[in-house]
This record gives structure tokens, C-alpha cells and sequence, in this order.
């Protein structure tokens, strides 16, 4: 349970560093080696320079909401609202961590859409 909590911190500190806007503290949360994957768009991001050089270059870095976050051993799933000032998407981290840091990122993402009227007598508006 300990090493759940502790997993769990380091995934807020993450989210804490990138709404401060203190990218720099990326390097205590990450592992050297550790790979981004951003499957949406076919990425795979390798290692802390490369995580740097993104960051660094980032136009906009979002303001990030979290929602709901669910861990078990070496994996924390967050759920979390990515706000660029104007463009809003949901998102889902994928976690995997090594020795209490980030090993692996996989993210996924998308812009919020009218649901379609021809459900709306079988669902909840959220």
C-alpha cells in the first residue's frame, strides 16, 4: 500500500510541476530512459532529453484538472481535464513506474463532442 500512495504522489507532483509551470522538476519524477507513447498520434517520445526538448518547446503547456486516479502496484491510472486556455481535452494517463518513478507515460486524449440525440432516452448527461 505504501508503494500505491507513493506512486500516486508522484503522478500529483507531475501534475503540480506542469500547472506551475516547472518543467524542470520533471527530472525527479522520470526515470533517464523513461518513454512518453502518445498512440493518438503515433509518438513514442524516448528518454529526458527528448522529454526536455518537447517541454521546452511547448507552445501552450495545459492547465490540468484532475478527475479520478486508480493504482495497484507499479500502475497509476489518472483521469484528468488538459485545458490549453480555449481548447479543452479529456485524458487518460497510463503510468508504469520503476523503482518509485516514471518508467513509461501513455496518454490518450480528445476534445469533448455533442452526443448524438438518438441515445438520449438510454443515458445520463454527466
Amino acid at each position: 500500500m505504501v508503494e500505491t500512495n507513493a506512486n500516486e504522489n508522484v503522478v500529483n507532483r507531475l501534475i503540480a510541476c506542469i500547472n506551475d509551470r516547472r518543467t524542470e522538476v520533471m527530472d525527479e519524477l522520470f526515470h533517464d530512459d523513461a518513454v512518453m507513447h502518445w498512440p493518438q498520434s503515433g509518438e513514442v517520445v524516448r528518454g529526458a532529453e527528448n522529454r526536455r526538448g518537447i517541454y521546452n518547446a511547448f507552445p501552450q503547456l495545459p492547465t490540468i484538472t484532475p478527475r479520478r486516479m486508480l493504482s495497484g502496484g507499479n500502475l497509476v491510472v489518472a483521469e484528468a481535464l488538459l485545458d490549453y486556455n480555449g481548447p479543452q481535452y479529456e485524458t487518460v494517463f497510463i503510468f508504469e513506474f520503476r523503482d518509485g518513478r516514471i518508467a513509461k507515460e501513455t496518454a490518450y486524449w480528445s476534445e469533448a463532442f455533442e452526443a448524438p440525440e438518438w441515445r438520449a432516452q438510454w443515458v445520463e448527461k454527466a
